[in-house]
């Protein structure tokens, strides 16, 4: 398994990312997560869309609240060409009662506690948590990474505004 040390730090602490690297202009690779429903849900399902992915080590901590209610509010105006996804390692049960209490309906939230089919195929599965760390990635209508971005210290915010510019220039 590949590993990447020194990419992210929690509080300063180096961690260690596990899984390929993905970088501007790669296929996105097909990952396989799980609903609310337990379903399971493979990425190709949202083919022909605008991805937003935003990765979160946890929906139960303050940023990764933060930053998917923020997302939250700007998918309602993104339109029906764009997507965005929240993926953790949180149980579905616990995004489902999550989501109910922040009201979030423009989001898809989608666990990755199972396989970690999502973080070792976008290289962002922290090893010494078995967490994601925080990042952000945007798939464009044909499949390909269009953006990446690795929060590199993981109790940081990523840069909204930039995310959001960048989804703009795809439409």
């Amino acid at each position: 398994m590949h590993e990447r040390k020194g990419i992210v730090t929690m509080k300063d602490a180096p961690l260690t990312l596990v899984g390929k690297e993905v970088s501007l202009g790669d296929k996105a690779p097909d990952f396989e997560v799980v609903g609310s429903d337990l379903k399971p849900v493979k990425f190709s399902s949202f083919a022909g869309k605008v991805c937003i992915i935003s990765c979160v080590p946890s929906l139960d901590t303050s940023i990764c609240d933060i930053m998917t209610r923020k997302f939250n509010t700007q998918a309602a105006h993104l339109g029906k060409d764009v997507v965005v996804l929240a993926i953790s390692m949180d149980l579905p049960f616990g995004q489902n009662r999550w989501c109910i209490a922040a009201d979030v309906k423009n989001v898809f939230v989608y666990s990755d506690h199972r396989e970690a089919s999502f973080g070792h195929a976008y290289g962002v599965l922290i090893k010494e948590l078995r967490l994601l760390a925080r990042a952000v990635f945007i798939v464009d209508k044909n499949g390909f990474v269009r953006y990446e971005y690795i929060v590199p210290e993981i109790t940081h915010e990523p840069d909204y505004d930039h995310v959001l510019r960048e989804v703009k220039k795809l439409l």
